[in-house]
């Protein structure tokens, strides 16, 4: 459906925000570009729906160049749909003039046809006279949603569609977003820094550091297999603990533990290891002492303190509490050992 191969673009010529990024989207999957603020994950958005030019590279859209270096379709020509972190609702427009207003050429029939089909599809059935200032929050993107869906676009791109939402609201809207997109068969792109939002809704997640895509692959993929200590940590917290490989195993200040990596031995590399792969018992010798604590409910999240002075976060039950400087000893079990390059020291 899509495809994006070597663009490079930004806002300023001699300054570009995304470098050489390429990637492919089939047709009814939704994919999640995913990272840190200011990563160009909003440029790479608005460079598919035509918003910003490339300085290099090619955009394809089932086959059909929409942009290169020397070409630039114009947005409303790219049967791209967008809905905006704003929602960018017309204020003076009711709630079916608003998901009308890119049917303009339709023929009136088959216009109102098609809006009242599109109300009943996001839950806004019976608000068709309102207008956008006597709406929540969520109905607001339902409106957005419906505006973009209309002109049935080839695919549907969204930026941070939740950013404005309350938590529980989000939760719900992410379900529904995702319930509509099902239905309808789109093919889309979303926006996003919360990992949890990318790992509920796609098929594909993009990960992106600095301009540069880091990893492409499944939500599983991507959580069990990351490509970098970057990775690793930002899609759910992870430890990094450094070790050296000896004898087909890789050593670590809170044990040994086999691999099936391409390092060599004597190699110094980083382990990852999830919070939930660590446990602990109290101690009077152990392996550190308990620097932090924070409840969340189902489990409590601990930091430990390690003799070398690296810090380590595991996952226990909320029962029983352990107290802040309790020295404690670890058990580790990992399900498959991640190995990563240790940063040379500068």
């Amino acid at each position: 459906m899509l495809e994006l191969e070597n663009i490079t673009c930004g806002y300023q010529p001699n300054a570009p925000t995304v470098h050489n990024l390429s990637l492919k989207l089939q047709p009814g999957n939704i994919l999640c570009l995913l990272g840190p603020s200011g990563c160009g994950k909003t440029t790479t958005l608005r460079a598919i729906a035509g918003f910003e030019k490339l300085a290099a590279g090619e955009i394809r859209l089932q086959g059909q160049v929409l942009a290169s270096v020397s070409f630039h379709l114009p947005p409303e020509q790219r049967r791209v749909g967008m809905v905006f972190q704003e929602y960018a609702l017309f204020p003076h427009l009711s709630v079916e003039d608003n998901v009308a207003f890119g049917l303009y050429h339709w023929q009136a029939a088959d216009r109102d046809a098609r809006v009242q089909s599109l109300l009943e599809l996001v839950g806004l059935k019976g608000l068709e006279h309102r207008f956008p200032h006597e709406l929540s929050g969520g109905q607001q993107q339902r409106v957005a949603l419906a505006r973009a869906l209309a002109p049935k676009p080839l695919m549907l791109l969204l930026d941070e569609p939740f950013s404005n939402l309350d938590p529980d609201m989000t939760i719900k809207m992410r379900k529904e977003l995702y319930r509509v997109l099902r239905q309808t068969r789109t093919t889309a792109i979303l926006v996003t820094h919360d990992h949890e939002e990318a790992f509920a809704m796609a098929d594909q997640v993009a990960v992106m550091q600095e301009g540069v895509l880091v990893q492409c692959d499944t939500p599983e993929s991507i959580y069990q297999q990351p490509s970098c200590a970057f990775v690793a940590e930002f899609i759910g917290q992870a430890n990094t603990v450094p070790g050296i490989i000896n004898n087909g195993v890789v050593e670590t200040e809170i044990g040994a533990f086999p691999h099936q990596s391409n390092f060599h031995s004597g190699s110094r590399v980083l382990v990852m290891i999830r919070p939930n792969e660590i446990q602990f018992t109290p101690a009077e010798r152990g392996s550190g002492h308990i620097e932090s604590r924070q409840f969340q409910g189902s489990q409590t999240l601990y930091g430990i303190r390690l003799a070398s002075d690296h810090l380590i976060h595991c996952c226990m039950s909320p029962i029983p509490v352990y107290n802040i400087d309790t020295v404690v000893k670890l058990q580790v079990t990992i399900s498959q050992t991640v190995l990563f390059q240790q940063p040379a020291l500068s």
